[in-house]
């Protein structure tokens, strides 16, 4: 009898396991897939458009496919988000109250947002301010007089607005455009000119200071770039450092100083400039080890194809070949030559998601937006350097105007999270551009975007499985799959 009851609890056993065994593979067999798109027609903006759910089953005949191998692992995510200027906070608090909250809301909510994660300033003034200023007094080497009462009117309120709408914690790195004047060869802070020798010290004794008194302020600085666009002699506040100046300064000055300081936690990224030279200034400053050793990564923009050149996304992976063990940040982009009759322009957006796509293909932790907000006129800017943001407010209107950029950096913030690891993925088509990143919570986001004029479907492929999808012509979509 007892022989019986044991043959029988056994059966019961293995017929419990086979159930549970059975149902998890159910499970597996109906993962889904939700799917969220922006497209030029049909007034799709972040949209949801339903949910598709993966099958063995054959599917109907398909223009292209998307393959999914989520074993293959690289790089995790920092963060996305924009600049927080001081154009962007001019323009900020001359808009009422409520829309402030709109504003807010629509970038740094996660639920109503597009929830953004990383954010930049400057140190000092910059082109997008409505003059340029310092935090000292001239002459000052010891930076007794610093002070940073200027921002504390309308930059630091801003920041602080747009850290509370992000839920407390926003990842913010700041980049200074020029020493004060009388620390540089020119005597000025604009049309380039180097930092004066003498003034090493006390140049990196600021970075120091302005750290200092933002951390004050409940603004914690997460880093740093040396120098914003060191190779360009500009109308705007600018200086100039070749690779072997900017080295010196980072082993000598800058890396020491901060160590000092008790802020060998800051990261310090290098360039700060386009993608045409990135590969370079990496190269000189990485072999020498006594510099690369305080550098957290390269920072990178996008202007090297501004006069209608072609992107160098491939500079971008060169780096992240020759130096796996450093970070690569895009640090800013814009479109220039504002015009208000083009906000709606749709290359905008498709600027934005080709650049993206390919600099996540291509080992970017992070990617910076130029200013979050600007007026009708693109700006202010103290040197007419007016161009286009994702978002613009008019002064005469009291209209906040959204544009397909805002739409489409959303399809990657919106869903791709800091911590979370790029996976391999895939298109048989090079008009279908597409990344994809698996999440802390295990979910993964699969950007796609269709940059033909036609409608395609398509198949997403992901462990012998597929769904089944259709998008407009010049469009994006993001597949959330869980």
């Amino acid at each position: 009898m007892k022989k019986h009851i044991f043959l029988l609890a056994i059966t019961l056993i293995n017929a419990n396991f086979y159930i549970c065994a059975k149902q998890s593979l159910n499970s597996e067999a109906v993962k889904t897939a939700k799917q969220y798109t922006t497209s030029e027609t049909g007034n799709l903006r972040l949209s949801y458009v339903g949910e598709l759910r993966f099958t063995s089953e054959n599917h109907s005949e398909v223009d292209a496919d998307i393959l999914i191998n989520q074993d293959k692992k690289f790089q995790n995510l920092l963060g996305i988000g924009g600049a927080l200027t001081d154009a962007s906070a001019e323009t900020f608090f001359k808009m009422p109250a409520s829309k402030q909250k709109e504003f807010i809301k629509s970038y740094f909510d996660t639920i109503n947002g597009i929830g953004y994660t990383l954010a930049r300033t400057s140190i000092n003034s910059c082109d997008f301010s409505s003059e340029s200023y310092t935090y000292v007094a001239d002459k000052d080497v010891t930076l007794k007089t610093f002070t940073i009462s200027h921002d504390l009117k309308y930059r630091i309120p801003f920041i602080k607005e747009a850290i509370a709408g992000a839920g407390g914690k926003l990842i913010l790195f700041v980049s200074p455009w020029s020493p004060p004047s009388w620390m540089k060869d020119n005597n000025n802070m604009v049309h380039g000119g180097k930092l004066l020798p003498m003034y090493n010290q006390a140049w990196a004794n600021y970075y120091v200071k302005f750290i200092q008194e933002y951390e004050k302020q409940g603004i914690p600085v997460w880093g740093l770039t040396v120098q914003n666009e060191p190779l360009a002699i500009q109308s705007w506040e600018s200086c100039i450092f070749t690779s072997a100046e900017e080295g010196d300064f980072v082993k000598n000055f800058l890396g020491p100083t901060l160590q000092k300081s008790g802020m060998e936690n800051k990261k310090i990224v290098i360039w700060d400039h386009n993608r045409d030279m990135m590969f370079k200034r990496a190269s000189d400053i990485y072999n020498d080890k006594e510099v690369a050793k305080y550098i957290w990564g390269v920072g990178f923009h996008w202007y090297e194809n501004w006069a209608g050149g072609t992107p160098q996304f491939e500079n971008v992976q060169r780096v992240n070949e020759a130096f796996p063990d450093k970070n690569l940040l895009f640090s800013e982009g814009c479109i220039g030559n504002f015009d208000l009759n083009k906000i709606n322009d749709w290359s905008l957006g498709d600027h934005y998601g080709e650049a993206m796509i390919h600099d996540f293909n291509n080992g970017t932790v992070g990617w910076t937006d130029w200013n979050v907000l600007l007026d009708e006129q693109g700006g202010p800017n103290h040197v007419g350097n007016f161009c286009f943001a994702p978002v613009h407010y008019n002064t005469k209107t009291n209209e906040l105007m959204y544009n397909s950029e805002y739409y489409y950096i959303g399809h990657f913030s919106k869903y791709i999270k800091p911590g979370a690891r790029r996976i391999s993925v895939a298109s048989t088509k090079s008009f279908l551009l597409t990344t994809a990143f698996r999440n802390l919570d295990g979910k993964i986001a699969v950007v796609v975007m269709n940059q033909d004029k036609k409608a395609i479907k398509f198949l997403i492929w992901m462990d012998g499985k597929s769904i089944e999808s259709t998008m407009p012509g010049r469009s994006i979509s993001t597949f959330v799959i869980e």
